[in-house]
Protein backbone atom coordinates (compact mmCIF):
# COMPACT_ATOMS: atom_id res chain seq x y z
CA UNK A 1 0.00 0.00 0.00
CA UNK A 2 1.32 3.46 -0.93
CA UNK A 3 2.06 5.80 1.97
CA UNK A 4 1.14 9.32 0.86
CA UNK A 5 2.99 12.43 2.07
CA UNK A 6 1.13 14.95 4.22
CA UNK A 7 0.87 18.74 4.07
CA UNK A 8 0.20 19.34 7.76
CA UNK A 9 0.24 16.96 10.69
CA UNK A 10 -0.90 17.38 14.29
CA UNK A 11 1.81 16.29 16.68
CA UNK A 12 0.69 14.01 19.52
CA UNK A 13 0.29 16.06 22.70
CA UNK A 14 1.47 13.13 24.81
CA UNK A 15 4.64 12.66 22.76
CA UNK A 16 5.27 16.40 22.68
CA UNK A 17 4.90 16.60 26.45
CA UNK A 18 7.47 13.85 26.94
CA UNK A 19 9.85 15.59 24.53
CA UNK A 20 9.55 19.01 26.20
CA UNK A 21 9.79 17.67 29.74
CA UNK A 22 13.11 16.06 28.85
CA UNK A 23 14.47 19.04 26.90
CA UNK A 24 13.48 21.58 29.57
CA UNK A 25 14.22 19.40 32.60
CA UNK A 26 10.63 19.54 33.87
CA UNK A 27 9.08 17.08 36.31
CA UNK A 28 6.67 14.34 35.25
CA UNK A 29 3.67 16.18 36.66
CA UNK A 30 3.54 18.40 33.57
CA UNK A 31 0.80 17.28 31.19
CA UNK A 32 0.54 18.50 27.60
CA UNK A 33 -2.76 19.26 25.88
CA UNK A 34 -3.52 20.54 22.40
CA UNK A 35 -5.13 23.97 22.66
CA UNK A 36 -5.81 24.66 18.99
CA UNK A 37 -4.61 24.17 15.45
CA UNK A 38 -4.45 27.08 13.07
CA UNK A 39 -1.74 29.19 11.50
CA UNK A 40 0.56 27.32 13.88
CA UNK A 41 -0.37 24.70 16.48
CA UNK A 42 -0.62 25.65 20.14
CA UNK A 43 -0.33 23.37 23.17
CA UNK A 44 -0.47 24.02 26.91
CA UNK A 45 1.97 22.27 29.26
CA UNK A 46 0.89 22.49 32.88
CA UNK A 47 1.38 20.92 36.30
CA UNK A 48 -1.61 22.84 37.77
CA UNK A 49 0.80 25.40 39.26
CA UNK A 50 2.78 26.61 36.25
CA UNK A 51 1.70 26.67 32.63
CA UNK A 52 3.79 27.03 29.50
CA UNK A 53 2.64 27.62 25.95
CA UNK A 54 4.14 25.44 23.22
CA UNK A 55 4.01 26.76 19.69
CA UNK A 56 4.74 24.28 16.91
CA UNK A 57 5.30 26.36 13.79
CA UNK A 58 3.76 24.95 10.63
CA UNK A 59 6.14 23.39 8.12
CA UNK A 60 7.71 25.99 5.81
CA UNK A 61 5.69 28.80 7.42
CA UNK A 62 8.60 30.55 9.13
CA UNK A 63 12.30 29.97 8.60
CA UNK A 64 14.50 29.43 11.63
CA UNK A 65 16.12 32.82 10.97
CA UNK A 66 12.70 34.50 11.01
CA UNK A 67 11.86 32.83 14.31
CA UNK A 68 15.20 33.92 15.77
CA UNK A 69 14.34 37.51 14.83
CA UNK A 70 10.94 37.19 16.52
CA UNK A 71 12.49 35.80 19.70
CA UNK A 72 15.21 38.45 19.73
CA UNK A 73 12.48 41.09 19.66
CA UNK A 74 10.60 39.41 22.50
CA UNK A 75 13.73 39.24 24.64
CA UNK A 76 14.33 42.95 24.02
CA UNK A 77 10.79 43.77 25.15
CA UNK A 78 11.13 41.57 28.21
CA UNK A 79 14.47 43.13 29.17
CA UNK A 80 12.66 46.47 29.19
CA UNK A 81 9.93 45.14 31.51
CA UNK A 82 7.11 45.23 28.97
CA UNK A 83 4.24 42.82 29.46
CA UNK A 84 4.64 40.23 26.73
CA UNK A 85 4.79 36.44 26.54
CA UNK A 86 8.48 35.61 26.22
CA UNK A 87 10.45 32.53 25.05
CA UNK A 88 11.87 30.02 27.53
CA UNK A 89 15.34 28.47 27.20
CA UNK A 90 15.81 24.71 27.40
CA UNK A 91 18.33 23.06 29.73
CA UNK A 92 21.12 23.76 27.23
CA UNK A 93 20.18 27.42 26.71
CA UNK A 94 18.43 26.96 23.33
CA UNK A 95 15.13 28.65 22.45
CA UNK A 96 14.19 26.65 19.34
CA UNK A 97 13.68 22.89 18.96
CA UNK A 98 13.54 20.97 15.68
CA UNK A 99 10.59 18.58 15.36
CA UNK A 100 10.76 15.85 12.72
CA UNK A 101 7.14 15.80 11.56
CA UNK A 102 5.77 13.65 8.69
CA UNK A 103 5.73 16.68 6.37
CA UNK A 104 9.26 17.76 7.30
CA UNK A 105 11.00 19.85 9.94
CA UNK A 106 8.81 21.98 12.16
CA UNK A 107 10.08 24.30 14.87
CA UNK A 108 8.98 24.37 18.49
CA UNK A 109 9.28 27.27 20.93
CA UNK A 110 8.16 27.27 24.57
CA UNK A 111 6.68 30.56 25.78
CA UNK A 112 5.67 31.93 29.17
CA UNK A 113 1.95 31.77 29.85
CA UNK A 114 0.15 35.12 29.80
CA UNK A 115 -1.92 35.22 32.99
CA UNK A 116 -5.49 36.40 32.71
CA UNK A 117 -8.30 35.95 30.22
CA UNK A 118 -9.08 36.86 26.65
CA UNK A 119 -11.81 39.47 26.92
CA UNK A 120 -13.69 40.26 23.73
CA UNK A 121 -15.67 43.18 25.16
CA UNK A 122 -13.05 45.20 27.00
CA UNK A 123 -14.05 48.20 29.08
CA UNK A 124 -12.78 51.68 28.31
CA UNK A 125 -10.12 51.62 31.05
CA UNK A 126 -8.66 48.43 29.61
CA UNK A 127 -8.63 50.01 26.16
CA UNK A 128 -6.56 52.82 27.67
CA UNK A 129 -4.11 50.27 29.09
CA UNK A 130 -3.83 48.47 25.75
CA UNK A 131 -3.03 51.74 24.02
CA UNK A 132 -0.37 52.61 26.60
CA UNK A 133 1.31 49.20 26.28
CA UNK A 134 1.28 49.39 22.48
CA UNK A 135 2.90 52.82 22.64
CA UNK A 136 5.63 51.54 24.99
CA UNK A 137 6.41 48.78 22.50
CA UNK A 138 6.48 51.32 19.67
CA UNK A 139 8.74 53.68 21.61
CA UNK A 140 11.23 50.90 22.21
CA UNK A 141 11.21 49.70 18.59
CA UNK A 142 11.01 53.11 16.90
CA UNK A 143 13.39 53.30 13.91
CA UNK A 144 14.57 49.74 14.56
CA UNK A 145 14.34 46.95 11.99
CA UNK A 146 14.49 43.18 12.05
CA UNK A 147 15.33 40.72 9.30
CA UNK A 148 11.72 40.00 8.45
CA UNK A 149 9.02 41.22 6.08
CA UNK A 150 8.53 44.94 5.45
CA UNK A 151 4.91 46.00 5.39
CA UNK A 152 4.30 48.42 2.53
CA UNK A 153 1.78 48.91 -0.26
CA UNK A 154 3.12 45.91 -2.18
CA UNK A 155 3.03 43.43 0.71
CA UNK A 156 -0.18 44.77 2.27
CA UNK A 157 -2.35 45.31 -0.80
CA UNK A 158 -0.85 43.92 -4.00
CA UNK A 159 0.48 40.54 -2.82
CA UNK A 160 -2.83 39.53 -1.17
CA UNK A 161 -4.64 39.94 -4.48
CA UNK A 162 -2.07 37.71 -6.18
CA UNK A 163 -2.50 35.09 -3.44
CA UNK A 164 -6.27 35.08 -4.05
CA UNK A 165 -6.05 34.62 -7.84
CA UNK A 166 -5.48 30.84 -7.77
CA UNK A 167 -8.78 30.41 -5.90
CA UNK A 168 -11.08 33.06 -7.36
CA UNK A 169 -11.75 34.40 -10.84
CA UNK A 170 -10.49 37.92 -11.42
CA UNK A 171 -13.88 38.62 -13.02
CA UNK A 172 -15.68 38.26 -9.71
CA UNK A 173 -17.00 41.62 -8.43
CA UNK A 174 -15.43 40.76 -5.06
CA UNK A 175 -12.00 40.28 -6.63
CA UNK A 176 -12.35 43.51 -8.58
CA UNK A 177 -13.18 45.30 -5.35
CA UNK A 178 -10.11 43.90 -3.59
CA UNK A 179 -7.98 45.13 -6.49
CA UNK A 180 -9.64 48.55 -6.44
CA UNK A 181 -8.84 49.07 -2.77
CA UNK A 182 -5.18 49.63 -3.62
CA UNK A 183 -6.31 52.72 -5.56
CA UNK A 184 -7.27 54.32 -2.23
CA UNK A 185 -3.58 54.51 -1.36
CA UNK A 186 -0.64 56.57 -2.46
CA UNK A 187 2.88 55.18 -2.23
CA UNK A 188 3.66 58.04 0.14
CA UNK A 189 0.81 57.36 2.60
CA UNK A 190 2.97 55.57 5.15
CA UNK A 191 6.31 57.15 4.23
CA UNK A 192 6.00 60.28 6.35
CA UNK A 193 4.95 58.62 9.63
CA UNK A 194 7.08 56.92 12.31
CA UNK A 195 8.34 53.47 11.41
CA UNK A 196 9.80 50.64 13.39
CA UNK A 197 9.02 47.06 14.31
CA UNK A 198 5.30 46.30 14.30
CA UNK A 199 3.32 43.44 15.85
CA UNK A 200 0.57 43.45 13.17
CA UNK A 201 -1.96 41.38 15.12
CA UNK A 202 -2.80 43.19 18.36
CA UNK A 203 -6.43 42.50 19.26
CA UNK A 204 -8.27 40.77 22.07
CA UNK A 205 -7.41 37.24 20.87
CA UNK A 206 -3.70 37.95 21.30
CA UNK A 207 -3.73 39.45 24.76
CA UNK A 208 -4.56 38.37 28.30
CA UNK A 209 -6.08 40.64 30.93
CA UNK A 210 -5.85 39.75 34.61
CA UNK A 211 -8.06 40.84 37.48
CA UNK A 212 -6.01 44.00 37.98
CA UNK A 213 -6.61 44.81 34.32
CA UNK A 214 -2.94 44.34 33.55
CA UNK A 215 -2.54 43.60 29.83
CA UNK A 216 -0.08 41.05 28.41
CA UNK A 217 0.41 40.83 24.64
CA UNK A 218 1.50 37.65 22.88
CA UNK A 219 1.74 35.98 19.44
CA UNK A 220 4.29 38.08 17.55
CA UNK A 221 4.24 35.61 14.63
CA UNK A 222 3.54 38.39 12.11
CA UNK A 223 6.02 40.92 13.47
CA UNK A 224 7.96 42.84 10.86
CA UNK A 225 8.95 46.32 9.74
CA UNK A 226 6.59 49.13 8.88
CA UNK A 227 4.64 52.20 9.87
CA UNK A 228 3.62 51.96 13.50
CA UNK A 229 0.19 53.34 12.63
CA UNK A 230 -0.58 49.89 11.16
CA UNK A 231 -0.84 48.41 14.66
CA UNK A 232 -3.08 51.27 15.76
CA UNK A 233 -5.33 51.04 12.73
CA UNK A 234 -5.69 47.27 13.04
CA UNK A 235 -6.71 47.46 16.71
CA UNK A 236 -9.27 50.18 15.92
CA UNK A 237 -10.73 48.18 13.05
CA UNK A 238 -11.05 45.04 15.17
CA UNK A 239 -12.72 47.10 17.91
CA UNK A 240 -15.07 48.56 15.28
CA UNK A 241 -16.34 45.09 14.32
CA UNK A 242 -16.62 43.91 17.93
CA UNK A 243 -18.65 46.91 19.08
CA UNK A 244 -21.94 46.95 17.16
CA UNK A 245 -22.94 50.13 19.01
CA UNK A 246 -20.76 52.67 17.21
CA UNK A 247 -21.14 55.23 20.00
CA UNK A 248 -19.57 52.67 22.33
CA UNK A 249 -16.90 52.03 19.73
CA UNK A 250 -16.03 55.72 19.53
CA UNK A 251 -15.75 55.97 23.30
CA UNK A 252 -13.47 52.95 23.59
CA UNK A 253 -11.42 53.94 20.55
CA UNK A 254 -10.79 57.36 22.07
CA UNK A 255 -9.74 55.78 25.38
CA UNK A 256 -7.36 53.52 23.45
CA UNK A 257 -5.88 56.50 21.60
CA UNK A 258 -5.67 58.50 24.83
CA UNK A 259 -3.77 55.61 26.42
CA UNK A 260 -1.41 55.47 23.47
CA UNK A 261 -0.81 59.23 23.54
CA UNK A 262 -0.20 59.20 27.28
CA UNK A 263 3.07 57.52 26.26
CA UNK A 264 3.68 58.53 22.64
CA UNK A 265 2.02 61.42 20.85
CA UNK A 266 0.45 60.93 17.42
CA UNK A 267 0.69 63.54 14.69
CA UNK A 268 -2.36 64.81 12.86
CA UNK A 269 -1.18 62.89 9.81
CA UNK A 270 -1.00 59.64 11.79
CA UNK A 271 -4.49 60.14 13.19
CA UNK A 272 -5.84 60.74 9.68
CA UNK A 273 -4.18 57.52 8.45
CA UNK A 274 -5.81 55.25 11.05
CA UNK A 275 -8.72 54.21 8.76
CA UNK A 276 -6.42 53.46 5.82
CA UNK A 277 -4.00 51.58 8.08
CA UNK A 278 -6.75 49.35 9.46
CA UNK A 279 -8.09 48.63 5.99
CA UNK A 280 -4.64 47.75 4.63
CA UNK A 281 -3.97 45.21 7.39
CA UNK A 282 -7.36 43.54 6.84
CA UNK A 283 -6.64 43.16 3.13
CA UNK A 284 -3.26 41.69 4.05
CA UNK A 285 -4.91 39.02 6.23
CA UNK A 286 -7.29 38.07 3.46
CA UNK A 287 -4.17 37.25 1.48
CA UNK A 288 -2.80 35.23 4.39
CA UNK A 289 -5.94 33.09 4.37
CA UNK A 290 -5.33 32.30 0.70
CA UNK A 291 -1.61 31.81 1.25
CA UNK A 292 -2.36 29.31 4.01
CA UNK A 293 -5.24 27.57 2.23
CA UNK A 294 -4.52 24.36 4.17
CA UNK A 295 -5.60 26.21 7.31
CA UNK A 296 -8.39 28.40 5.96
CA UNK A 297 -10.09 26.31 3.26
CA UNK A 298 -13.11 25.67 5.51
CA UNK A 299 -14.28 29.25 5.11
CA UNK A 300 -12.28 30.73 2.21
CA UNK A 301 -15.08 30.55 -0.34
CA UNK A 302 -16.79 32.90 -2.78
CA UNK A 303 -19.69 33.17 -0.34
CA UNK A 304 -17.25 34.08 2.45
CA UNK A 305 -15.83 36.90 0.35
CA UNK A 306 -19.26 38.19 -0.61
CA UNK A 307 -21.15 37.79 2.66
CA UNK A 308 -18.53 38.10 5.40
CA UNK A 309 -15.13 39.56 4.64
CA UNK A 310 -15.83 42.23 2.05
CA UNK A 311 -18.87 43.62 3.91
CA UNK A 312 -16.51 44.21 6.83
CA UNK A 313 -14.13 46.09 4.58
CA UNK A 314 -16.95 48.10 3.03
CA UNK A 315 -18.52 49.04 6.36
CA UNK A 316 -15.16 50.36 7.59
CA UNK A 317 -14.61 52.28 4.33
CA UNK A 318 -18.07 53.85 4.53
CA UNK A 319 -17.88 54.67 8.24
CA UNK A 320 -14.53 56.42 7.83
CA UNK A 321 -15.28 58.03 4.43
CA UNK A 322 -12.10 56.55 3.00
CA UNK A 323 -13.26 57.13 -0.59
CA UNK A 324 -13.42 60.86 0.13
CA UNK A 325 -9.78 60.84 1.24
CA UNK A 326 -8.58 60.06 -2.29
Amino acid sequence: MTVFPVITSTISAKALGTFVREKYNLNKNYACKLFRTGMNHTYFLSDNKTTYVLRVYSHNWRSKDEIIEELTLLNLLRENNLNISYPIKDKHGAFIQDIKAPEGIRYLVVFSFAKGNKIRFTDKETCFSIGALMAKIHNLTLNKTINRVSYNKASLLESPYNHLKPYFSEELPEMKFVKEISEFYKNTDFESVPKGIVHMDIWYDNMAINNEKEVTIFDFDFCGNGAQILDIGYFCKQLFHIETDKKEYEIKMNYFLDGYQSVKLLSDNELKLIPKAGLAVFVFYLGVQAQRFDWSNVFLTQNYLKMVYLPRLKSWITYNHIEKQL
